[in-house]
C-alpha cells in the first residue's frame, strides 16, 4: 500500500512539473480557457481512478497471479534465456498497447468511448486523464488478454507501468522541446509533437501515431506521420468541436447517444493543408 501511494505521488509530481513547464514553454496555442477544461479533466481523472481501482487493477493482479503460478505466457517460455525475459515482456507490453490503441480507432464500439479522449479541444498534460470510464472498463478485458498472453513477472509489469504512465503524461503535454532534441528523441520514443498530430481533427492524422512509448511500432506498421507543423493542427474531433460537446455531462453521456458525424464540422470547414514541412518521416516544427 505504501509503495502504491509513493508511486502515485511520484506520478502526480511529474504531471505537475509538466503542467508548470507548459505555462512557460508552450508548444501550441490554446483555444479554450484553462480553468473550465481543467475542471472537466480533473473530474474525468477522479472517475478514472475509481474505475481503474475496481476493474483494471483487480483484473491485472489476478492475471499476474495466475501466469506467475502456472509459468504461462510468451515471456516465460523455457527456450528464452532468463535474462532476456524482462526485455521481451517490456517490448511485448508496448507492442500490444499499440494494437489496442489502434483497435480503439478502428472498432466502432470502442471508438465511441475513445472518441471522448479526442474531443478535448486543447492538448496538454491534463488530457492524459481525459478518458471515459467505459473505455477503461473495456481495457480491463484487454489487460487480462495482454498479461495472459505475455506472462510478465510482477517486476516487469510494474516497470512497464511506470514508463507507460510517465510516457503518457509526457507525450500529451504541451511542452515545447528544442526541435533538434525532439527530432532525436522521436526516433525512439513518442514525443509531444508526434502525439499532437494524432490529436488533429484531420481524420488521416488522427488515424496515425498510435504508439504509446516506443515510436518504432508506428514505423514498423507504416502508421507514422511526422510532417505536420504544430501551428497547422486543430486539436479535437470535428463533429464534437462545440462547447456543449465538451461539457462534462454531455461528454460522459456521448457514447450512449446517437453519434455525430465525427469528421464533419457543424459550422465551417477545416483549412486545406498547405506548406507542411519535410517528408512524412521528418518531424515538423
Amino acid at each position: 500500500m505504501r509503495a502504491s501511494l509513493l508511486w502515485g505521488a511520484a506520478v502526480v509530481v511529474f504531471a505537475m512539473a509538466l503542467f508548470a513547464l507548459e505555462r512557460f514553454f508552450h508548444l501550441r496555442r490554446t483555444k479554450r480557457p484553462l480553468t473550465g477544461r481543467l475542471l472537466v479533466n480533473l473530474t474525468f481523472a477522479a472517475v478514472a481512478f475509481v474505475t481503474v481501482a475496481i476493474t483494471v487493477r483487480p483484473a491485472a493482479e489476478a492475471t499476474l497471479g495466475w501466469t506467475g503460478r502456472s509459468a504461462f505466457g510468451l515471456a516465460q517460455l523455457a527456450a528464452i534465456p532468463p535474462g532476456l525475459r524482462p526485455v521481451l515482456a517490456f517490448l511485448l507490453m508496448d507492442l500490444t498497447f499499440y494494437w489496442w490503441h489502434r483497435a480503439n480507432h478502428r472498432i466502432p464500439l470502442l471508438w465511441r468511448f475513445h472518441n471522448i479522449h479526442h474531443i478535448d479541444p486543447d492538448l496538454d498534460v491534463s488530457t492524459a486523464f481525459h478518458f471515459h470510464f467505459g473505455e477503461l472498463a473495456f481495457s480491463s478485458a484487454f489487460r487480462v488478454a495482454q498479461i495472459g498472453l505475455i506472462g510478465p513477472s510482477l517486476g516487469s509489469y510494474l516497470l512497464y507501468e511506470t514508463f507507460f504512465q510517465t510516457g503518457t503524461l509526457f507525450h500529451h503535454s504541451n511542452v515545447r522541446l528544442p526541435i533538434r532534441a525532439e527530432r532525436l528523441l522521436v526516433r525512439f520514443i513518442v514525443t509531444p509533437r508526434m502525439h499532437g498530430i494524432h490529436h488533429s481533427q484531420v481524420r488521416g492524422e488522427t488515424n496515425s501515431n498510435y504508439s504509446t512509448l516506443f515510436s518504432f511500432w508506428d514505423r514498423l506498421h507504416r502508421t507514422l506521420g511526422l510532417n505536420i507543423p504544430q501551428d497547422a493542427i486543430d486539436i479535437g474531433i470535428q463533429g464534437y468541436a462545440g462547447e456543449r460537446d465538451n461539457a462534462l455531462g454531455n461528454a460522459l453521456l456521448a457514447p450512449f447517444r446517437t453519434q455525430h458525424d465525427y469528421w464533419r464540422r457543424a459550422v465551417g470547414r477545416l483549412p486545406e493543408r498547405s506548406g507542411t514541412e519535410g517528408v512524412k518521416g521528418r518531424l515538423a516544427r
